[in-house]
């Protein structure tokens, strides 16, 4: 390596630049040493390395290109000929197939440009030497197997949109009848107990109305992995094919699953996606490949198809099923799980950011359903398809969210909390109906002038602050500490599931408040 010397005082070691704060004038010895960082005299034709542009990626765009390269490598890693899906024309079932359609699209431009081991890839999964695909749809319909499962409570516009969206993607598509298999199940149950169960609109109880959903749901599971093992051998193939899952991490934290149903599978490519995102990702999919049979799909009410019809009409919605809308699990997922927010710490935040739309009893009443509901269902997170992760709220406990799966579902302390400050919260609006609106008035200036005052102040050096979680005077803390304590004290004052209450500190101390 040699050190050579510019009239600039800059020493250039190979292709690496040393700048030497030194005068102009000032005169450097050559020094030889007997090694280079680039071979022979090389390095005076290398140029500097500039900058590098990266691009950071929008939800919808990461959906269609992280999940979609994370199913090609499991596909070639797995030793199988491809996917099956159970394609009901939901916003859920269409996104997984999306998705593989988007991991087509990769392959296929892979395969196209040379890329020698994609190519030798694909030749091995479906079996054929020197097959070079045609299009993403050719490869589709040799990788990816839809099937429409329809029963007596299924609508025709489902039906048609499924078939439709297998038809863009180019799927090999099935649509099959389950309601011969719904009455074998049923009538060895009758025939064991001698009762007949009844949907609730037919006079049925709350338990056999669920249950006869359940049975139609796991039968779904059932059916799909028999596909799974056989499509292939019945199209002269050999391999099998690995059952998509699609369930969205929304309903999987609230629990609108059936336990081993269609979101039991191999994998799941949306088991980590919010609803919310899911939505983004099927208008890009309708703009980026032309999938128009997906404006349908998005435009029509989230339902699962389970109970009667009303006049050939769907009767039943998701959002109504659950209490509440995917818009706001989604911010109970986040509160959750990002924010560490328990019912009562949650609620406390939720009453100023709902005020515009709810009550506070109102805002109580959803925040404890939710909770009820996450610990009645916390068991099926024990079971859920692996998933991608794409976000930080997954509530997957095997993988990704490690808490416990059994709570008690009344929440005596937290709920206790809420009602009483519900209470007082209601009691002053009667006074003045204002007062929620002015709080986070004041709130969001204090904040401002905090951080302010916050940016001023050398570290290391207590300073006295205000913060005001809520508006209630209970848990109104005022701290006197360094900014470091003030933090690690934050975050234990919501402390995950658990709410542990209000702190003051004082004098550096920590008092639990009554």
């Amino acid at each position: 390596m040699v050190l050579l010397p510019n009239g600039e005082g800059i020493f250039i070691i190979s292709n690496a630049l040393i700048l030497l704060q030194t005068s102009l004038n000032s005169p450097f010895p050559r020094i030889n040493v007997d090694f280079a960082l680039s071979e022979g005299d090389s390095y005076i034709l290398l140029q500097e390395t500039g900058p590098t542009e990266f691009t950071v990626h929008d939800p919808e765009q990461e959906i269609s290109l992280g999940p979609a390269c994370w199913l090609w490598d499991y596909l070639r890693r797995s030793g199988q000929g491809g996917y099956f899906l159970p394609l009901s024309g939901g916003i859920d079932s269409s996104s997984s197939a999306c998705i593989v359609a988007s991991m087509c699209h990769l392959v296929v431009d892979a395969c196209w440009s040379g890329d020698k081991t994609v190519i030798a890839d694909v030749e091995r999964i479906v079996g054929e030497e020197g097959y070079l695909p045609s299009d993403p749809e050719e490869l589709a319909n040799r990788l990816f197997t839809t099937c429409y499962m329809g029963s007596e409570n299924s609508s025709v516009d489902t039906k048609t949109r499924a078939a439709n969206l297998a038809k863009q993607i180019g799927s090999y598509h099935l649509s099959i009848c389950i309601d011969v298999a719904v009455a074998a199940v049923l009538t060895i149950f009758t025939a064991a107990l001698c009762v007949v169960p009844k949907f609730k609109v037919h006079g049925g109880s709350l338990r056999e109305n669920l249950a006869l959903q359940n049975v139609q749901a796991r039968l779904r599971m059932v059916l799909a992995y028999m596909f799974a093992q056989l499509s292939l051998w019945a199209r002269g193939r050999s391999g099998g094919l690995l059952v998509l899952g699609s369930a969205n991490v929304d309903e999987s934290l609230r629990g609108y699953m059936t336990k081993y149903d269609c979101s039991s599978a191999d994998v799941n490519p949306i088991g980590g996606i919010s609803k919310t995102d899911l939505r983004l990702f099927i208008k890009y999919c309708v703009k980026t490949f032309g999938y128009t049979s997906l404006v349908g799909i998005l435009e029509a009410p989230p339902t699962a198809e389970l109970e009667p019809l009303a006049d050939g009409q769907i009767a039943q919605t998701d959002e109504q099923d659950m209490g509440m809308t995917y818009e706001e699990l989604s911010v109970f997922g986040r509160l959750r799980k990002q924010k560490l927010c328990g019912p009562y710490s949650m609620f406390c935040k939720l009453v100023h950011t709902w005020s515009d739309h709810y009550t506070p009893s109102q805002v109580g009443d959803k925040v404890k359903h939710f909770f009820r509901s996450y610990a009645i269902n916390r068991h099926k997170m024990t079971v859920l398809t692996p998933a991608y992760h794409a976000e930080s709220y997954s509530p997957d406990d095997n993988r990704f969210d490690h808490r416990q799966f059994l709570y008690n579902t009344h929440w005596p302390w937290q709920f206790t909390c809420i009602d009483r400050q519900m209470k007082t919260l209601m009691n002053a609006l009667k006074r003045d109906p204002e007062l929620l609106n002015r709080s986070r008035t004041n709130s969001t200036t204090n904040m401002r002038r905090d951080n302010a005052v916050r940016s001023t102040q050398s570290p290391g050096v207590a300073a006295k602050t205000t913060a005001c979680i809520s508006s209630f005077p209970s848990v109104t803390v005022t701290i006197q500490v360094t900014d470091n304590l003030v933090h690690s004290v934050a975050g234990h004052a919501s402390n995950q599931d658990t709410d542990c209450g209000s702190y003051t500190l004082k004098k550096r101390r920590l008092l639990t408040c009554p």
